[in-house]
């Protein structure tokens, strides 16, 4: 039963009940049910935090499965970019020691790929933001690295056909196969000053005269183009010039026949002639010259097949002997 309220009026001296006007009874239900609201919400708050319900439940299960997936990719991450690595390593050795080329620059392999700002959106969420960053970091440079390392693949890749062509360009055998020489290799004549045979004057021989019997097929030395074909009374009489393309030329002189002109696509071991003992000669023998960029080099350095490290340290001796060549 509600309990009714008095008060003393001293004019008529007498209690009388006190009447609450409409506005106060309203003010007083507002009061109280947002008494009770806010006592609500508190209460539900707290439940939510201390008692969630099995949906969130099963929601809070799902964020941290996600963050252990999130953690057991970063591992993964971590793997890929050391086995990434590892893979540059090999392509710098690749490019320094067998293309002789610069490998990727280090400040490029390593650099970043923008500042934080670039995650900014995921700083929002506050209990996996950071974690989610990092992953989407280390994607981002893991990407990047492959695309370089893809790239690099592939110039590899041409540089290693270019370096075939090259490899199989430059001259790297003698013109006059190891058993088509005569035995007597001490009449081998070097590069560098020698004694003419005919003018009797110490001249410079330019090249290395191989002494072979007449008709013995010479070979090139490289692949190439014949650029040359052309027979002299004196000189190198009948001679072939092969370029091999990278700074390098071949003449191969004295000639008894020719069997290539000019235009000629040849191979490393194409026959091209025989030998003879045309132009100025005192025997047969083919007189064979290196030149590269436009100048004479020792074609010693250039006539590396079918030796020993002993038979090839015998014809550098019997190639630098002061002896008198045979043209």
């Amino acid at each position: 039963m509600r309990r009714e309220k008095f008060f003393y009026n001293k004019q008529t001296l007498q209690y009388e009940k006190i009447k609450l006007s409409v506005k106060e009874k309203l003010t007083r239900v507002f009061g109280f049910a947002s008494a009770i609201f806010v006592s609500s919400l508190i209460l539900t708050t707290l439940g939510w935090k201390f008692f969630p319900s099995p949906q969130e439940e099963i929601y809070q299960q799902e964020i941290e499965q996600l963050k252990n997936q999130l953690s057991l990719a970063s591992s993964d991450f971590n793997w890929l970019s050391k086995e990434l690595n590892n893979l540059q390593e090999r392509d710098k050795w690749i490019h320094r020691v067998v293309l002789e080329m610069d490998p990727i620059d280090e400040n490029i392999w390593e650099g970043g790929v923008g500042g934080s700002e670039r995650y900014a959106e995921l700083q929002n969420y506050a209990r996996s933001g950071d974690l989610m960053a990092q992953v989407r970091q280390r994607v981002d440079k893991i990407k990047r690295q492959m695309y370089f390392q893809s790239k690099s693949f592939d110039d590899i890749e041409q540089m290693a056909k270019n370096k075939e062509k090259m490899l199989s360009s430059i001259p790297s055998i003698k013109p006059v196969r190891s058993d088509k020489l005569n035995r007597g290799v001490e009449l081998l004549s070097g590069f560098g000053y020698r004694l003419h045979p005919i003018h009797k004057i110490v001249k410079m021989h330019a090249g290395i005269d191989f002494s072979a019997p007449q008709g013995t097929p010479i070979q090139a030395t490289g692949d190439g183009v014949v650029v040359e074909v052309d027979n002299k009374k004196s000189g190198y009489g009948l001679h072939v010039v092969i370029d091999h393309g990278f700074g390098y030329q071949t003449l191969y002189g004295h000639m008894s026949s020719a069997e290539v002109k000019v235009g000629q696509k040849v191979k490393k071991g194409h026959q091209i002639g025989k030998v003879g003992s045309t132009g100025t000669s005192t025997a047969p023998h083919c007189h064979y010259e290196v030149h590269y960029k436009g100048k004479p080099v020792n074609p010693i350095d250039y006539v590396l097949d079918g030796l020993t490290p002993k038979q090839y340290q015998e014809l550098v001796r019997l190639s630098e002997l002061d002896n008198q060549s045979f043209d």
